[in-house]
């Protein structure tokens, strides 16, 4: 096993606080440097998940953030992947570990995101497919999201009704998370009473935009032994697979699919080969799941994550929500941090920032959200332009 050791894990809560990103990352930064009873001069090599909304600072986030910690001569990266960012630092690191490179890394992502949905980045550029579904489309990413969960109505039969439920089990975990930014329970009357974005989509039914930032500190487990953890959560597999031609399924941010005239889509949608890779990788299955942190931008699009990291098969994870089998105390919790429905979307914090929900799980540090003898987790989401982001943990 390629396993790596997670000593310490840091948040600073998720929010609107009208500050740089660069004060985010940094706290949280210290908060996992003090949860691994490290000092910032222990660390051979940072690595920082850019922000597109930084300026320059933003697109060289490592060494932005080993600035403003105390340059120290630690090795640096940084990363970007979209929404996948925080998983690809995850897995640089781990690459720098295992390569022997460095002994323990520190991995931060950090964001302070504007008011609204998503915008694309300023200038006229045609040939890029993000900027072109904006301006030629007008497909926001509601209105994506609204399309996915058309979709799943007209093939399984789910309802608006179904999508409430992800809502109401997400803020009932969100209101146990001090970290998170919405923390009041809601029920699915108020799903249903709030205004529609994206038919059959409501305000509640996707997450907002916010500011945040999450931090790891990883080691070699021969470090993390030396250190004092002698048992500490493991890293033990990322996915980071691209999409296999032909796609019969649209995909943010593609405006058409591949044909699949003169050959057969995969066997595997993109999303469930990003799972299907870090399963085998981790020598794991579903069935051994303890618990999954998803990317819940829509409540319909945490449905389709069932399906794709093999909770159930495709078309049933409507009825895994309403048995109450992904909820805090059911047999597989989904999303037991409140997801992106509590915490919103501070982009390149958001795949670490699961990795933290995994390590204080398998801690056995949860609190009132805490799975019971939790020993296995799967984070999983997507970046654009078909970035992968999986990461098993193991205790």
């Amino acid at each position: 096993m390629n396993d790596i050791a997670v000593l310490g894990a840091g948040m600073h809560p998720w929010g609107k606080w009208g500050r740089s990103f660069v004060s985010y990352g940094t706290a949280a930064a210290r908060a996992a440097l003090a949860d691994a009873g490290l000092d910032w001069r222990d660390i051979g090599s940072i690595v920082g998940a850019d922000t597109v909304r930084g300026g320059y600072p933003g697109y060289v986030a490592g060494a932005t953030f080993a600035q403003a910690l105390g340059w120290q001569g630690a090795r640096v990266t940084s990363v970007y992947a979209a929404c996948a960012s925080g998983a690809q630092a995850v897995n640089t690191a781990r690459a720098q570990i295992l390569g022997g490179l460095a002994d323990v890394v520190l991995v931060v992502g950090a964001d302070a995101a504007p008011k609204g949905f998503f915008a694309p980045a300023g200038g006229d550029r045609p040939d890029d497919p993000d900027w072109l579904r904006f301006r030629v489309l007008g497909a926001t990413n509601p209105a994506y999201f609204g399309l996915y969960a058309r979709r799943r109505m007209a093939l399984y039969g789910d309802t608006p009704e179904d999508f409430a439920l992800v809502k109401v089990k997400n803020a009932a975990a969100g209101a146990l998370n001090p970290l998170a930014r919405y923390r009041t329970p809601v029920t699915a009357e108020e799903v249903a009473a709030s205004a529609v974005v994206a038919d059959p989509l409501r305000l509640l039914d996707i997450c907002a935009t916010s500011d945040g930032g999450a931090a790891l500190v990883l080691s070699s487990m021969d470090f993390a032994r030396r250190h004092g953890h002698p048992d500490p959560v493991r890293i033990r597999a990322v996915s980071t697979v691209t999409p296999t031609y032909p796609k019969a399924v649209l995909d943010l941010p593609d405006i058409a699919t591949d044909s699949a005239v003169a050959a057969s889509p995969a066997p595997l949608s993109f999303r469930a080969s990003i799972a299907r890779a870090a399963y085998e990788e981790a020598g794991l299955g579903p069935g051994e799941l303890s618990l999954a942190e998803v990317y819940d931008l829509s409540t319909a699009l945490e449905l389709e994550w069932y399906e794709d990291i093999g909770l159930c098969a495709p078309g049933e994870g409507a009825k895994l929500v309403r048995d109450g089998v992904t909820a805090l105390g059911g047999r597989v919790p989904v999303n037991p941090s409140g997801g992106l429905a509590s915490f919103g979307e501070a982009v390149p914090a958001q795949a670490i920032a699961q990795v933290c929900e995994l390590t204080r799980q398998l801690r056995g540090e949860a609190g009132d959200r805490q799975v019971p003898g939790a020993r296995a987790g799967i984070t999983a989401n997507q970046g654009l332009f078909g970035h992968g982001s999986a990461v098993v943990a193991v205790r």
